[in-house]
């Protein structure tokens, strides 16, 4: 699963759209969350949005940020002018939170709801490996500490749909009685809602209840952005943004583009430009383990990047994909050369012969500049129609007169990464 972050005003006004439809339309929110952004015209805006001049409003920036109240990022019981003034204050700007810094570009404006912390509930639904997972607390809010040890859960099997009655009985236990029931009537709705969207974390910190009514101040959510074609009519063509403090290069862009028209996963992250040890590496877990062995190997400085292809992509996405790397790496040559290690798992259903193809399509393109800059490029890979891959990939080094050494499942998946380490002269 691929989990992507939304802005919180995406995750509220799909709430807004949908949740009436999950819940037989006993539940409802208004959809009363502007985003702002840089090229926002402040003048039209009350015009446009009429409830701006009429409500004590809340602003906060939407960039995936946590913690923003504790930050000081957090403007509360304001009006519309108090309002403008804080956003042009900040809009464009650089502010570090923690160690994180980045420029404010993105704002939510929502109406401010009055309340007591009495009044305040924490909601999470997490997907694990058996089923999703939902966690419940008495006191939510911004002082709400450690929910792992907190929270009162719930586990639903893959198939399953917990009923209000199941939540009210199982989690809810600590909720004042005239609460129970209009709550977990609103998680039963929330989780169908997560379910059918095909979310994969979702949190509301706090939502509120107010005169029988609901309401969320807070949230935080992923979706699997691998079920778009499933669910992306009804997330309404939503933009996956960039965490706070990132901004993607001209090379990452263009991998995320696509890995947006493709059911497969192409995911690419420079780390250092000039660095000597590149990886193109077949599957998430296998990526996370290949980077923890460079590093664990004193590599860590001259580890120039960090990715995954998987999914069984077809030829033309990898060789997109390899293409991107290889132009990353022959831009400024090393005297000491360099090492691409290509490295995965042993594939359950992805054929690694046909994605060799692509890799090899890149090769044979930039085997000038590969020989040029002095580099050796290192081969694991177990998996349907490996033999066949390997057997491409040890003829293409001598095709083209750059050193490859292939190995097999016989190999253990990291062994390659010091065999191909130690062949960096003038060391690490």
């Amino acid at each position: 699963m691929a989990q992507k972050a939304i802005r919180e005003a995406d995750g509220k006004k799909m709430i807004a759209r949908l949740l009436k439809e999950y819940t037989n339309g006993k539940y409802t929110v208004e959809d009363r969350f502007l985003t702002i952004g840089p090229d926002i015209d402040f003048k039209q805006l009350p015009t446009t949005y009429k409830w701006l001049m009429k409500e004590k409003l809340v602003v906060k920036p939407d960039q995936l940020i946590k913690r923003r109240g504790k930050s000081k990022l957090l403007l509360l019981n304001a009006d519309w002018k108090d309002v403008e003034n804080w956003v042009k204050e900040r809009m464009s700007k650089p502010v570090t939170v923690g160690t994180v810094t980045g420029i404010l570009d993105h704002f939510i404006v929502e109406p401010f709801i009055v309340h007591k912390e009495t009044d305040e509930y924490y909601l999470a639904i997490v997907s694990t490996k058996d089923g999703d997972e939902i966690l419940f607390h008495h006191e939510g809010g911004i002082n709400v500490g450690d929910i792992d040890t907190k929270a009162v859960r719930l586990l639903v099997l893959i198939g399953e749909q917990p009923t209000a009655s199941d939540i009210e009985k199982k989690i809810l236990g600590k909720v004042p009685s005239d609460r129970r029931s209009l709550i977990a009537g609103f998680i039963e709705g929330m989780y169908k809602f997560y379910a059918d969207l095909n979310y994969a974390y979702l949190e509301i910190n706090p939502f509120v209840v107010i005169d029988n009514k609901i309401f969320p101040l807070d949230l935080a959510a992923k979706l699997d952005d691998t079920a778009e074609f499933v669910s992306g009519k009804k997330w309404g063509g939503i933009k996956f943004p960039s965490p706070f403090g990132r901004i993607l290069s001209k090379e990452e862009a263009f991998i995320e583009d696509l890995d947006s028209k493709t059911g497969a996963s192409l995911k690419l992250t420079v780390i250092n430009p000039e660095g000597r040890i590149w990886t193109m590496v077949a599957g998430g877990g296998a990526s996370v383990i290949y980077a923890d062995t460079i590093t664990d190997l004193g590599g860590m400085n001259e580890m120039a990047n960090y990715g995954e292809y998987s999914g069984d992509p077809n030829e033309e996405f990898t060789y997109l994909y390899a293409k991107t790397i290889l132009d990353l790496m022959t831009r400024k040559k090393h005297p000491n050369g360099k090492v691409l290690i290509i490295g995965g798992g042993i594939a359950n259903f992805t054929d690694v012969a046909n994605t060799f193809k692509g890799i090899v399509r890149a090769i044979k393109e930039y085997q000038t500049k590969l020989r040029e800059n002095n580099i050796r490029i290192f081969v694991r890979r177990g998996g349907p129609n490996y033999k066949e891959g390997l057997k491409i990939m040890r003829e293409l080094g001598n095709d083209v007169g750059v050193p490859i050494e292939v190995y097999g499942p016989e190999t253990h998946m990291t062994k390659i990464v010091p065999m191909a380490m130690n062949t960096l002269k003038g060391g690490k």
